[in-house]
């Protein structure tokens, strides 16, 4: 299915191919991404789990998003929102758009289950992007503080590693 499209950006559901180009990409930027995850996706998406999304720009793969239709934990796991996960841009097609037409299908999509709209966002300077557009978008933190491997953290607890786990949630109304 086809959610936007112009002269130079589509944006559709994700195919099997995109993965592995994907895995390409992020491989040329120095991340270490794993097959494994997209081809979970994707079946998540033919099981009706969660809706993937990849960005296309002049016909390549420049970046995904998926809406999981309920949250697997957090603070939000209970309250039938749907929860973004894994929002990301290939570093060079950023400052483009792209992201800005990702996450309007994203909350779109999510508009049709509930009228909320969930995520979770890193909290190390490799998010720093992703967390001001969520602020500007209008997403706010949920108030139970920082939560590490899907765990709350209390207050004074030590969390040794700051890495993709470390994590804030937010939530933006969508209508209402």
């Amino acid at each position: 299915m086809i959610y936007y499209k112009d002269d130079e950006l589509v944006i559709r559901n994700m195919e099997e191919a995109d993965g592995q180009a994907f895995v390409e990409e992020f491989t040329a930027q120095g991340w270490h991404p794993d097959i494994a995850v997209y081809q979970k996706r994707i079946q998540d998406q033919a099981e009706g789990k969660c809706v993937a999304l990849t960005a296309e720009y002049q016909g390549q793969p420049a970046g995904s998003v998926y809406v999981y239709l309920i949250p697997h934990n957090g603070p939000f796991k209970e309250k039938g929102w749907p929860e973004i996960h894994d929002f990301s841009v290939l570093q060079k097609y950023q400052r483009k758009g792209i992201g800005g037409k990702l996450m309007d299908a994203a909350e779109q999509i999510a508009g049709l289950y509930a009228d909320t709209v969930c995520l979770a966002v890193g909290l190390h300077d490799g998010y720093g992007a992703a967390q001001r557009m969520y602020i500007k978008r209008g997403y706010i933190p949920d108030g139970t503080g920082v939560w590490y491997q899907g765990k709350q953290c209390e207050q004074y607890e030590t969390v040794c590693t700051v890495d993709d786990d470390l994590v804030l949630f937010l939530s933006k109304k969508l209508r209402g």
